[in-house]
């Protein structure tokens, strides 16, 4: 499997621990991940787009994006469109029976344990509360008491996502469909509330959104969410797009259709777990070429400059387009729907690509579903 090794020593050399810990202890930047090139050996074949277009919302398949990341029209408020209604609340973690709440201390990381790189030790985590945000969108064209698809989104509130829906749904290119944007508990990676709740390779995540935050959506804003998984999304950056397919791939009876943005497809679960010792790297490791091919649509994303981080493990599985290439070939190879779009001239979770992007990505995960059409 191509794992970069020459850039990954040639990063090493530079940082003899993980650039979090760099950071807390010499003020030093992470280091800049270097640009890779779309066309390199190991890399699904993908078609080279010219500079300024998105990829087809209704084909399959390996595209390159860019250099070039302008907003797509549909980012933007519309005169004459209408616009949905944006509802906020927060949860607290004593009000959590999944969710607890954890922190890992300012500052503190991990260590890799001595007989197995892959492992992090952590040793500085602890119970500690925190509030979470909620925002839900319900769009104009919601009729009350109806029974409506949706998409859950992974740290919220993402105002981009609601815009994009005022538009697409206007247009009819989506369904009429709530929105449910929700932050995370806090902090980032291993020991950290964001990490168990994002990069933990089991049903539990989504087990806490349909028990604890659905319906308090339902019961608070008087909608009604479908129980049909095909009309159910999950969609997310970093972190938080592997929570949406691990949301999908544990639960694909609750959710259908998969959006990512830079997929943290790496080893970075914590606490270890010997059924997937790998965390998210085991997706495309093992889990989808092992596995029967599941009902899942997916959309992917990954940067030319996405994330290289060593680290402390060097287990050659922190490799953010790496990790994005290697699924786009096992999803390829089981014949699963999905669009992986490698970005030019971006970084991870790019903002100016998701703004060019997010349209035609929605419009791709909802291909198949029914949508209503203006009465003549």
């Amino acid at each position: 499997m191509f794992r970069l090794p020459i850039i990954a020593f040639l990063i090493s050399i530079t940082s003899n621990f993980n650039p979090a810990i760099a950071q807390a202890r010499t003020g030093a930047a992470r280091p800049t991940p270097p640009t890779r090139d779309p066309n390199t050996p190991g890399y699904v074949k993908a078609k080279d787009l010219p500079d300024g277009v998105n990829a087809p919302a209704n084909a399959d398949g390996n595209f390159i994006l860019g250099p070039t990341h302008n907003p797509a029209p549909e980012m933007t408020a519309q005169e004459g469109v209408p616009q949905g209604t944006v509802f906020e609340f927060t949860m607290n973690s004593a009000d959590s029976k999944i969710y607890p709440g954890i922190a890992r201390e300012p500052n503190t990381f991990g260590r890799a344990e001595p007989t197995d790189p892959a492992k992090l030790v952590v040793t500085t985590s602890h119970p500690a509360p925190y509030t979470r945000h909620v925002a839900v969108y319900v769009p104009k064209q919601y009729a009350p008491g109806t029974v409506a698809p949706f998409i859950v989104g992974a740290d919220g509130p993402d105002r981009a996502l609601f815009t994009a829906l005022d538009n697409l749904i206007a247009q009819h290119r989506v369904p009429v469909m709530i929105a449910i944007s929700i932050s995370n508990g806090g902090g980032d990676a291993q020991g950290s509330e964001r990490g168990l709740e994002y990069d933990t390779m089991s049903g539990r995540y989504a087990e806490f959104v349909e028990t604890e935050v659905l319906p308090l959506v339902e019961k608070q804003y008087g909608v009604k969410l479908t129980k049909d998984p095909e009309g159910r999304a999950t969609m997310g950056g970093s972190s938080g797009g592997s929570c949406a397919l691990i949301m999908a791939w544990y639960h694909p009876e609750l959710y259908r259709r998969v959006l990512t943005y830079s997929g943290t497809y790496v080893n970075q679960q914590w606490p270890s777990n010997p059924q997937t010792p790998h965390g998210a790297w085991e997706f495309h490791e093992h889990l989808i070429p092992e596995s029967s091919v599941k009902p899942l649509r997916i959309w992917m994303e990954v940067g030319d400059r996405d994330l290289l981080n060593p680290n402390v493990m060097r287990d050659n599985m922190h490799d953010w387009v790496v990790a994005n290439e290697n699924m786009a070939k096992v999803l390829a190879a089981k014949g699963y729907h999905y669009q992986f779009v490698f970005a030019r001239n971006a970084g991870h979770t790019d903002r100016p690509v998701k703004q060019q992007t997010l349209p035609e990505a929605l419009e791709y995960v909802w291909q198949g579903y029914p949508i209503a059409q203006p009465k003549s």
